[in-house]
């Protein structure tokens, strides 16, 4: 199981109310919720393996220099020497250091790369994987990697992470009109703006799924472009001539990588903590109790 750790915790943050507080009045809704995410999770699904994927750079910055648009007006500041820094809610800032901390005392394995997002991390475990693989995320970027072949699918939280829907590949047909492999050229023709990606003008979901089934993929599509025969009308194929050098690059920006450097760890549920002094001393600082009390309840059950 692969939890996109930071699509999770902003759930958790704007999920749980900011009443719930550390005895020093510090909000932890994101703290807990994320723990309480991951005990039905655990408790649900019964992985054997989880691996926290982290963002340790959010804006990576080879598909800002493909794409200067991307995610732009996600930036509260540029930083030359590293990541940018990310808008994010004064009150869950703090409490990224807090989950860090957590999870490694608990010794669930937390995994990133610099110069990559968590997806990529997501996308090289999923390639790597023997079995099946779980991706827990309310990214739908993510939809590319599912694959029934490999057994890979993305369990999406509809509410919560109580409902959860399993996206498969028929899934994806019925929803999209295209499989896993395809949901990455659907998503670059039809665009997002939560990405900063625009898309090829004109083209919704709806023009790009059918386009993708006309002509089979992007390579197909840019084939019919040049191809005066192909069964395109005059503004389609006008709008995607224009769109050529967003779409030369665009591939890159959209699609994970699945080649990221990562250090060894161990993706093995712990049956007890890692550093357990350590735990309790956070747990009482931060006022973890229930939250963090069901999580150890699980993963030792």
């Amino acid at each position: 199981m692969l939890l996109d750790t930071a699509s999770l915790y902003f759930r958790a943050y704007f999920g749980v109310p900011d009443s719930v507080r550390a005895p020093d009045g510090t909000p932890v809704n994101a703290v807990r919720g994320l723990l309480d995410f991951i005990a039905r999770l655990v408790q649900d699904h019964h992985p054997d393996d989880l691996v926290a994927c982290m963002d340790f750079d959010w804006r990576p910055h080879w598909r800002v220099e493909l794409i200067p648009s991307y995610k732009a007006h996600r930036v509260a500041e540029e930083t030359a020497a590293g990541p940018d820094e990310e808008e994010v809610p004064d009150t869950l800032s703090p409490q990224v250091p807090v989950i860090e901390a957590v999870l490694d005392a608990i010794g669930i394995a937390r995994v990133g790369a610099a110069g990559y997002e968590a997806d990529d991390v997501i996308g090289t475990l999923a390639g790597r994987a023997a079995g099946p693989v779980d991706i827990v995320t309310g990214d739908r970027d993510l939809y590319q990697l599912v694959d029934d072949r490999r057994g890979v699918r993305v369990l999406y939280p509809v509410k919560g992470v109580g409902t959860l829907q399993p996206v498969d590949e028929a899934l994806l047909r019925e929803k999209y009109g295209v499989d896993g492999s395809g949901y990455a050229d659907l998503a670059l023709l039809r665009g997002d703006p939560s990405d900063g990606l625009p898309g090829v003008p004109g083209v919704g979901e709806k023009t790009a799924a059918k386009l993708l089934a006309s002509f089979g993929d992007l390579a197909g599509i840019l084939a019919a472009v040049d191809d005066p025969a192909a069964k395109l009308t005059p503004a389609q194929r006008k709008r995607l001539a224009e769109a050529k050098p967003y779409l030369a690059v665009a591939p890159k920006v959209v699609r994970v990588a699945s080649d990221v450097p990562l250090a060894p760890f161990d993706a093995a549920l712990p049956a007890e903590p890692r550093d357990p002094e350590v735990l309790e001393a956070l747990a009482e600082r931060w006022g973890l109790g229930g939250s963090l009390q069901r999580l150890l309840g699980v993963l030792g059950g």
